[in-house]
């Protein structure tokens, strides 16, 4: 029996036992209520003032009489009840099976199909709805997952179409000399080393969107402090000056290595897209409960349209070919905020370059702290 019906199935024996039950119950009210009144063809004796007690017999023979004939007629409604509930449960049920039989037909190709109940707002009605909601977030991330699937495949495709032609380039020329094939090996060393970095990044976000592996007291201005000093050397060779607005101690529970790429991701995107003689602005702070990270800096400017884009796998403000940066470093960093149950906001600053804040949940200082 398929399940709908074995659900129907239990629908209706709880229609027909609440029915006999009922019938049961009202039998017993009656009986209960009814047991001193008198048979209506009673014999009264002539002359008599008030009305007397009838014979025990004919007590007996009436409640006789009354059990009987209304077990009759509750032996003959529990069949009826039966039917009934079988019909009112499918009725009832009507509105599921629409659904499975809707839902079945939804695939990869038609995720884009809703339910799209009408009617009244009922419970059928909002589980449709959830259904149609659940659905339109599935479409969403499988959307997503194409186009991540075409860019990581666009940005593995470029490399090796390069390879191909370094290795093919001095083997079709017979007078190539060693330095040739020197200069190439160099070459594809460089792009090998590229594609493993992307695939670093590919295995990071990866692992940031499954979750967090360990959780501990982590406090953000020192992973701060510490990712301002291992790229002093960058800071200087793009001639950036450093800003550090505020450094307090902000405290967060969370994973000591994605928050530290976290970090790593943002000042290099500070560094990256912005301009010789640029600043870059870097501040940790409590506010509200929330240890705070806000990073920015000046640079190109961001349409603010494009702002959210840029947080999308292999997205860049501007497409370089072969300037080793994939467009993973955003993409990450919100990976890596969801997984800690963080918020991002991000927004174009009007005389160039991008302002990222962050805000996790803070809590109390851990025993570093004393030291």
């Amino acid at each position: 029996m398929p399940p709908v019906h074995r659900l129907r199935l239990r629908f209706t024996l709880l229609y027909g036992l609440m029915s006999v039950l009922s019938g049961m119950i009202l039998l017993a009210i009656v009986f209960v209520l009814a047991r001193d009144l008198p048979p209506s063809d009673a014999p009264a004796p002539a002359g008599a003032p008030a009305p007397i007690i009838a014979p025990p017999g004919a007590y007996l023979d009436f409640r006789t009489d009354m059990l009987v004939v209304t077990g009759i007629a509750l032996a003959i409604m529990a069949p009826v009840s039966l039917a009934l509930g079988w019909l009112f449960a499918g009725r009832m049920l009507r509105p599921v099976q629409a659904m499975t039989v809707s839902l079945r037909q939804i695939s990869g190709s038609n995720v884009h199909e809703r339910l799209a109940a009408a009617g009244p707002r009922d419970e059928f009605k909002d589980l449709a709805d959830t259904v149609d909601g659940l659905l339109e977030r599935l479409e969403a991330a499988l959307d997503g997952h194409k186009r991540f699937v075409a860019n990581a495949a666009h940005e593995l495709r470029t490399p090796l179409t390069v390879e191909h032609a370094l290795i093919e380039e001095p083997l079709i020329d017979p007078d190539a000399t060693v330095e040739e094939f020197r200069a190439n090996f160099e070459r594809l060393l460089a792009i090998s080393h590229r594609r493993g970095r992307l695939l670093e990044s590919l295995l990071t976000l990866a692992s940031s969107e499954h979750g967090r592996d360990q959780a501990e007291k982590v406090d953000l201005a020192a992973i701060v402090r510490q990712a301002i000093r291992d790229r002093a050397a960058e800071f200087d060779r793009h001639r950036l000056q450093v800003k550090v607005a505020a450094a307090g101690p902000a405290w967060l529970l969370g994973d000591p290595a994605l928050i530290a790429r976290l970090v790593a991701n943002l000042c290099d995107n500070a560094i990256h897209y912005n301009v010789p003689g640029g600043v870059v602005d870097v501040g940790t702070r409590l506010a509200a409960g929330k240890a705070m990270l806000v990073i920015a800096n000046t640079g190109p400017v961001v349409p603010p349209a494009e702002v959210q884009r840029l947080f999308e796998p292999f997205q860049r403000l501007h497409r370089v070919a072969d300037d080793a940066h994939h467009g993973l470093g955003l993409s990450i960093v919100r990976a890596i905020v969801a997984a800690h149950a963080a918020t991002i906001s991000a927004h174009s600053r009007p005389e160039g370059g991008l302002a990222v804040e962050i805000a996790f949940p803070a809590v109390e200082p851990g025993p570093e702290a004393a030291d």
